[in-house]
């Protein structure tokens, strides 16, 4: 096949696969799938057998590490652990939420995070305030003690990010998020519309594309 026919070929192919991407994107993705590196088999027994369970099992240990070192890199912060952290941090992005929606967002369980959030509240972190608008729901702000928290653990945390990754090359860097980030978005928007639904169902709706 001519080069330049096989090159267009597969930025079509690209380009239908992720249409928000740009051209830079596309030559960064070419040139990592073309690069010949050495297959490594995971570590451990009774591995997957998918590349699907091969993927998630390295995702899901690299999360698992990352949780590991957390506890090391919050120490002396005063926050607990990388959950009271996405919710202190979810207020501040999202400006004086209700309760519901920094919890959600934070993408954690309602009972769990009204927890901590009531544990942020207790340290100083957030206060909470009536909604004027529905005077059933709580809003909730990031106090200045919060805020100097804050300035503190997204260091930490950011310090944590580079020794995680601190073997990857840039162009990697950004080729891993360009490729996991719409799985990120597409279950970030739909995970609360599968709570209390069998595992069947969800597996139908997102593989096999059935009605629900």
């Amino acid at each position: 096949m001519n080069k330049a026919v096989a090159l267009i070929t597969a930025w079509g192919a690209f380009d239908d696969h992720h249409p928000e991407s740009t051209l830079e994107e596309f030559c960064r993705h070419y040139l990592a799938s073309t690069k010949e590196t050495a297959k490594a088999p995971p570590v451990g027994r009774f591995l997957p057998v998918s590349s699907d369970g091969v993927l998630m099992r390295a995702i899901g240990r690299i999360f698992k590490l990352h949780t590991i070192y957390t506890v090391a890199a919050l120490e002396g912060t005063g926050i607990n652990n990388i959950d009271e952290y996405s919710l202190l941090n979810t207020v501040a992005q999202l400006k004086e939420p209700r309760k519901t929606e920094a919890i959600y967002a934070a993408l954690q369980e309602l009972s769990t995070g009204t927890d901590k959030l009531n544990r942020l509240k207790k340290l100083g972190y957030l206060a909470e305030y009536d909604d004027k608008e529905d005077k059933r729901s709580k809003r909730l702000k990031v106090t200045p003690k919060g805020e100097k928290v804050l300035v503190t653990c997204r260091k930490r945390i950011s310090q944590l990010a580079e020794v995680m990754f601190h073997d990857l090359t840039e162009d990697d860097k950004h080729l891993c998020f360009q490729l996991l980030k719409g799985v990120e978005s597409k279950f970030a928007g739909i995970w609360q519309s599968h709570k209390g639904k069998d595992f069947e169902e969800i597996y139908g709706e997102i593989v096999l594309g059935k009605e629900v």
